[in-house]
């Protein structure tokens, strides 16, 4: 073994796993830093660098360094001497907006500023947390003795709209393959940057940034990240900004946000992916006041899931549903309305 990678075992250091990684059949040489970087959240580079060089990051259950190149079937772990921050998932009362319901499954109106699963940093107040609240007299599930709410999809915080649970086994099973094999239909409404011409599909693999892990990015060679496919059409022109809508095929994290990104047309009031700036329009007092007005109104990206279409797990009947836009987009795209009518544009 290298004489800069330590190794735990020799110095009696009780370590807990914390990451494990079966790497695919398909992959081609990588480095181990970069793998692991690729595949966990909220994991920094130097975070990573500092656990390998202490013996943490391990391939077959040796210690390897930072430069170490995986291949498929490679088993790799990151251990720690911490354990593993552990919580229990708790009810939590919490006022839902739900459109249906039955005993296969349930359809929500999610608003803004609500995660949906517990993870790093929000281990309460979470959707799923008001869920298990909700279903706290739903019949356990054969072999379960608890409830668990059935996620199948998801939405980021601040984006509003439509979502389906499964709430049986079989209708958990039923939507997550219809979701994988892109037979549901979901449709979103984004106020977008700058003036969108034409109808168009954004297609780039879709992956976490290598500059910044908390955010994705499109890699156009393929090389990073997964597949990822959004048909956009226009709805309104606005001016500087255009309502679009967009089709989804795949569901990649952040997929509507990066695509529009990479386009040029980011979405407005998106403090992420840059649409919380002006980006288009010309500078001005009035112009300036009037932005900042409007993203006071609306502080998040204007993206609301408005259509959701699927076929029910028991009865086979496809069941759609439309959601209204939030108060704070509708209100928006009206002001905007009435900004470019008063200015002549």
């Amino acid at each position: 073994m290298s004489d800069d990678v330590n190794s735990p075992d020799e110095q009696g250091e009780e370590l807990f796993e914390h990451h494990r990684i079966v790497v695919d059949p398909g992959q081609t040489p990588l480095r181990v830093d970069k793998f692991i970087i690729n595949r966990v959240a909220h994991l920094s580079r130097n975070k990573l660098q500092t656990a390998a060089k202490s013996g943490y990051v391990r391939v077959n259950g040796q210690p390897v360094k930072s430069n170490h190149k995986v291949k498929p079937e490679d088993v790799v772990t990151v251990e720690l001497p911490q354990p593993v921050y552990e919580f229990e998932l708790l009810p939590e009362p919490m006022d839902l907006d739900i459109l249906y319901e039955d005993d296969d499954l349930l359809v929500l109106n999610k608003p803004m500023n609500l995660v949906v699963h517990p993870g790093h940093g929000n281990y309460t107040g979470t959707l799923v947390n008001g869920i298990l609240h909700h279903f706290q007299n739903m019949p356990s599930l054969p072999n379960q003795p608890e409830p668990r709410p059935g996620l199948v999809h998801r939405l980021d915080k601040d984006t509003t709209g439509l979502m389906v649970l499964g709430k049986s086994e079989r209708a958990l099973t039923d939507l997550s393959e219809q979701f994988f094999e892109r037979t549901v239909n979901r449709r979103y409404w984004a106020l977008v940057w700058g003036d969108v011409r034409e109808d168009g599909t954004v297609t780039g693999h879709v992956g976490r940034s290598l500059r910044d892990r908390r955010i994705q990015q499109v890699f156009e060679d393929g090389r990073e990240g997964k597949h990822a496919v959004t048909h956009y059409r226009v709805l309104k022109r606005l001016g500087p900004v255009t309502l679009v809508e967009c089709k989804l095929e795949t569901g990649r994290t952040h997929q509507i946000r990066v695509h529009m990104q990479h386009i040029g047309h980011p979405l407005f009031g998106d403090p992420i992916y840059g649409g919380n700036v002006a980006v288009k329009g010309a500078p001005g007092g009035k112009y300036n006041a009037f932005l900042r007005n409007m993203f006071e109104a609306l502080p998040r990206q204007a993206l609301h899931a408005k259509t959701l279409g699927f076929t029910h797990p028991g009865t086979g009947e496809r069941k759609d549903f439309e959601s209204e836009l939030p108060e704070d987009m509708a209100k928006a795209i009206a002001k905007w309305t009435t900004y470019i009518e008063a200015s002549g544009l």
